[in-house]
C-alpha cells in the first residue's frame, strides 16, 4: 500500500487541533468552576439573608409582613426586568437555549448572558422562588466558552465542542459531580459519542471540580448514613417506586406547561408584573412557612436523615410540585429540575416507612428507596425544562 504524506499532515493536524481545544477547555472549566461557586456561595448568602428578613419581620406584624412580600415581590421583578431588556435567552432554565445553538437552530447570544443570568439567578433564587442553580450555572458555562472561542476566533466546528464542554462543566459545578457533567455532555447534549467533545469534557472538568472545591470545599452536598445491602425480596419495591418517580415527572412537565400556558393568558400585563406577583405569592408562603422556599437543599437533606412524619414529607411534596411550576412561569433564570432532588428523597422516605410499616422490616429498606428516588426522576425531567 502506497504512503500519502498528506494523510500524515491531516493527522497531526487534527491532533493540534483537539490539543489546542483542550488547553483551552481546560481555562473554560476553571473559568466556569469559579463562576458557577460564586454562584453557589451568593445562593447560600442570599438564603440566609432572607431567613434573617423573615426571622427579624415577624416580630413587625402587619409591617413585617409587608416587607417580606415586598421584597420577594420586587426582586423578582428586577429578574425578569433584567431578562427581558438586556438577554432573553437567559429566561428560564437555560438548557433548551444550549441544545438549540449545539443543532445551530439560534446564533450564540452575546456574553452579557452571562451576568443577567447570574445576577438575575440570584435575584430570583434568592427572593425564594423554587428554582436550581444547574441551568444558570449550565447556560453561563457555555457562555463562557462561547465567549472564548470568540477572542480566539475559533470554527464553528471547534467553538461547538467548546461549548459543549463548558456546559458540562456547568452542570458538575453545580452538582459536584464531575462524571454527571461527562454524561450530560454527551447523552443530552450532543446525543452520542464524539472523540473531540469527550476529551474537551474531560479536560474542562479537569479544572471546574478543583477550582470550584477551592471555593467550597470537598464536603459531600448532602449527608447520607451509611446503607445496608437491600435483599433481592425488597427489588419489586424499587421498580415499583421508579415506575411510581417516572409518573409524577411526567405530570410535573404537564404541570409545569399548563402553568406557562396559564400565565399567557395574562399577556396583556407586562411581563415584569406577572413576575413581581409569582414572586409576592412565594414572599406570602415564606411568611409562613420559610423552610419551603427556595432551592430546597435543607428540606432535601431533612428527608435524606429521616426526621420528618410521613404527613410532613407529604404535604411538603405537594406543596413544592406547584410551586415549583409556579416559579417556573415568572420567566426568571432558574432551573425546574433541581425542585424535584427536593421532593424526590420525600417520595422515597415516605414510600419506604410504608413498605417498613407493611412489612415490619428493618429501617435500611427505607433508607434505600429514599437514596435511590432522588435520581430516579431526573431523567425523564431532562426532555423539558
Amino acid at each position: 500500500m502506497d504512503h500519502n504524506p498528506d494523510d500524515d499532515r491531516q493527522v497531526a493536524d487534527e491532533r493540534r487541533s483537539l490539543l489546542g481545544l483542550a488547553a483551552m477547555a481546560l481555562i473554560v472549566g476553571a473559568a466556569t468552576g469559579c463562576v458557577g461557586a460564586i454562584f453557589r456561595l451568593l445562593l447560600a448568602h442570599a438564603d440566609r439573608l432572607r431567613d434573617a428578613m423573615i426571622a427579624w419581620a415577624h416580630g413587625h406584624a402587619i409591617w413585617g409582613f409587608l416587607t417580606v412580600v415586598g421584597a420577594c415581590g420586587v426582586a423578582t421583578l428586577v429578574a425578569a426586568w433584567m431578562v427581558r431588556q438586556f438577554s432573553p435567552h437567559a429566561s428560564g432554565s437555560g438548557i433548551p437555549h444550549v441544545e438549540a445553538v449545539l443543532r445551530e437552530e439560534i446564533p450564540p447570544a452575546p456574553f452579557r448572558l452571562v451576568p443577567v443570568k447570574f445576577f438575575g439567578g440570584i435575584l430570583a433564587i434568592g427572593s425564594g422562588l423554587a428554582l436550581g442553580r444547574e441551568g444558570p450555572t449550565v447556560q453561563m458555562g457555555a457562555g463562557i466558552a462561547v465567549f472564548a472561542a470568540r477572542v480566539c476566533r475559533l470554527c464553528w466546528a471547534d467553538s461547538r465542542v467548546l461549548l459543549a464542554a463548558g456546559a458540562g462543566a456547568g452542570l458538575a459545578t453545580a452538582f459536584n459531580a464531575p462524571i454527571a457533567g461527562l454524561v450530560f455532555v454527551l447523552e443530552e447534549l450532543v446525543q452520542k459519542f464524539e472523540h473531540r467533545v469527550a476529551v474537551a469534557a474531560l479536560a474542562a472538568l479537569a479544572t471546574a471540580i478543583p477550582v470550584a472545591r477551592l471555593l467550597l470545599g470537598d464536603a459531600p452536598d448532602f449527608q447520607v448514613a451509611p446503607l445496608s445491602y437491600p435483599s433481592a425480596e425488597s427489588a419489586p419495591l424499587f421498580l415499583a417506586l421508579g415506575g411510581i418517580a417516572g409518573l409524577l415527572a411526567v405530570a410535573y412537565n404537564r404541570t409545569l406547561l399548563a402553568t406557562i400556558a396559564f400565565r399567557d393568558r395574562f399577556g396583556g400585563l407586562p411581563i415584569e408584573l406577572r413576575a413581581g406577583l409569582i414572586g409576592a405569592s412565594v414572599g406570602m408562603l415564606a411568611w409562613f412557612a420559610p423552610g419551603l422556599v427556595g432551592g430546597g437543599d435543607q428540606i432535601t437533606q431533612r428527608a435524606l436523615t429521616g426526621h420528618e412524619s410521613v404527613g410532613i414529607l407529604g404535604g411538603a411534596f405537594l406543596i413544592r410540585f406547584g410551586l415549583g411550576a409556579l416559579s417556573y412561569a415568572a420567566g426568571t433564570p432558574g432551573a425546574c429540575s433541581h425542585p424535584c432532588s427536593c421532593w424526590e428523597p420525600s417520595l422515597g422516605c415516605c414510600s419506604g416507612r410504608l413498605a417498613v410499616l407493611h412489612s415490619r422490616r428493618s429501617l435500611s429498606s427505607r433508607k434505600h428507596l429514599l437514596w435511590w428516588a432522588w435520581p430516579l426522576s431526573s431523567p425523564a425531567l431532562c426532555a423539558r425544562r
